[in-house]
């Protein structure tokens, strides 16, 4: 739940601060470092700010490419990145219940690098 809310907020606040906290608030004794966990955390923190076109660089680029107003993106397109976003979580959750901790973070790796590769925005 807590890695939700960070990806989500990350829509409207720079993520390095969300998951500076997130580190801050669990410490390596609670959360092992390669624990699901914090996959999720970068997955969420990653991907949730695509939620508002203020929520990444490529989406305030995307402002001013296709001269695009918040309004407009949040009206037709902020509903499809939430719920893609939203898949994406429920997928890793399902990953890790099925597979464990290692399926999650190749699944994690390869979304994050297919969506800086791809240029495109949802």
């Amino acid at each position: 739940l807590l890695a939700t809310v960070i990806g989500a907020a990350s829509a409207v606040i720079d993520n390095v601060p969300l998951v500076a906290a997130a580190m801050g608030m669990y410490g390596l004794d609670v959360r092992l470092p390669d624990s699901e966990f914090w996959d999720l955390i970068a997955y969420c923190a990653g991907t949730g700010g695509s939620m508002l076109v203020i929520g990444s660089a490529a989406g305030i680029a995307y402002m001013g490419l296709e001269k695009v107003n918040f309004g407009w993106y949040l009206k037709q397109l902020s509903p499809s990145a939430a719920a893609g976003y939203l898949a994406g979580v429920g997928t890793l959750v399902l990953q890790s219940k099925l597979f464990g901790a290692a399926a999650v973070a190749t699944a994690a790796a390869g979304t994050a690098a297919a969506v800086a590769n791809s240029g495109v925005l949802f």
